[in-house]
């Protein structure tokens, strides 16, 4: 049993040492002020936010940007609080163009919807996507512009961060955040990409509409990032690029509970099945069989006491290893990680990754006061 836990750990190193490698290759960019000419429309689906759309309407009027070339498409999905007057109050002194419309529900992903419909009602070009409980920073759009200019994509992910009050909670979504965001930058370093992220996501309408939008996934309630992704980078596999720049970060609002928490990352994993990177699959295979080891360790060390010492050592080697790929991306969004208040973190992740796994096994899970299934 100890090689094939030796083999185990030491495939996960050489793993996570080649996303790091990726994330490295990935340049940093740096917004410079430059003519814009790049008109966005801002998509922000919307589903009971009224706590939430205060802080990203007071940042959406922060952006630094000409409001003739932008517009902001508020997608109500059904909102059953004072969400939508929110909006409206600020629509009329606002000095971008906002509006709000109503989702058509066509198929068993709202948020795909949502997307589908606004872009039936976008003036420009350009589309990006957010988040209710975003916060979005002042140049966002100006970057945007920028990177477009410069490196001619048709599909950009950009950087989000969970922000933290400090509790145990949050500080482990946003550990956990910083992890995925080293896989996604590492794989689009790679010039694999695996991942991205729809509350920083940007992409040209004729490209979207190329790909036949969200066609062929939208049974599958998420997704509506990833999916896209993988069509985007099969029809232009040179023009599916990351901003890995600091002012492009988005900031989100991380889950209240456990419950949620669970409750969000079930809705992720409900997709994974469906996903066509073989690279992700791979990945998600080796993290599975690895996790599974390590809350096996202290049976392992009960069972063959003799190498007690040697997988203790293998456990503080995935300790550092998760250290070191979680460390990128929290350099990269100005956090600074504690080792020592760290090590907690690859025991509770195993566990929850497990229940995780379990409740997408089963596929039900209730998200916005919503049930779906898996299909």
């Amino acid at each position: 049993m100890i090689w094939v836990v030796l083999i185990l750990f030491s495939a996960y190193f050489f793993c996570m040492l080649a996303v790091v490698y990726g994330f490295k290759k990935v340049r940093f960019f740096s917004f410079e002020a430059i003519p814009n000419t790049i008109s966005f429309t801002v998509v922000i689906p919307f589903r009971n936010e009224a706590e939430n759309l205060p802080n990203l309407l007071r940042t959406i009027e922060g952006l630094n940007y000409p409001s003739e070339l932008c517009e902001i498409i508020f997608v109500n999905d059904t909102s059953q609080d004072f969400s939508e007057a929110i909006i409206a109050k600020v629509i009329a002194n606002s000095k971008f163009s906002i509006k709000v419309i109503q989702n058509k529900r066509v198929s068993n992903s709202p948020k795909k919807d949502a997307i589908s419909e606004a872009i039936k009602h976008a003036n420009f070009e350009w589309i990006v996507t957010t988040d209710a409980d975003c916060e979005l920073p002042k140049n966002w759009l100006n970057t945007l512009d920028a990177f477009i200019q410069k490196n001619n994509p048709v599909m950009v992910s950009a950087p989000v961060i969970y922000k933290s009050n400090g509790s145990y909670i949050e500080n482990f979504q946003q550990l956990d955040g910083f992890s995925l965001q080293t896989v996604t930058i590492g794989g689009f370093g790679l010039s694999k990409p695996m991942l991205s992220n729809g509350a920083n996501l940007a992409y040209s309408k004729a490209a979207f509409l190329q790909v036949n939008g969200f066609s062929g996934n939208d049974h599958i309630a998420s997704g509506d990032d990833i999916f896209l992704l993988e069509k985007m980078k099969k029809v232009f596999p040179k023009q599916v690029q990351f901003l890995k720049s600091k002012e492009a970060i988005v900031s989100t609002k991380p889950q209240k509970n456990w419950k949620d928490v669970i409750s969000q990352r079930i809705r992720w994993a409900s997709k994974t099945s469906k996903q066509k990177s073989l690279l992700l699959i791979l990945l998600g295979v080796l993290v599975f069989l690895v996790n599974i080891s390590l809350l096996a360790t202290p049976f392992l060390i009960l069972f063959s006491f003799k190498y007690a010492g040697l997988y203790v050592l293998l456990i503080y080697f995935k300790l550092i290893t998760d250290y070191i790929v979680v460390s990128q991306a929290a350099n990269f969004l100005n956090k600074e990680i504690n080792f020592w208040k760290f090590q907690w973190l690859p025991f509770v992740y195993a566990q929850l990754f497990l229940i995780v796994l379990y409740g997408s096994i089963r596929g039900n899970y209730v998200w916005k006061g919503r049930g779906f299934q898996k299909q």
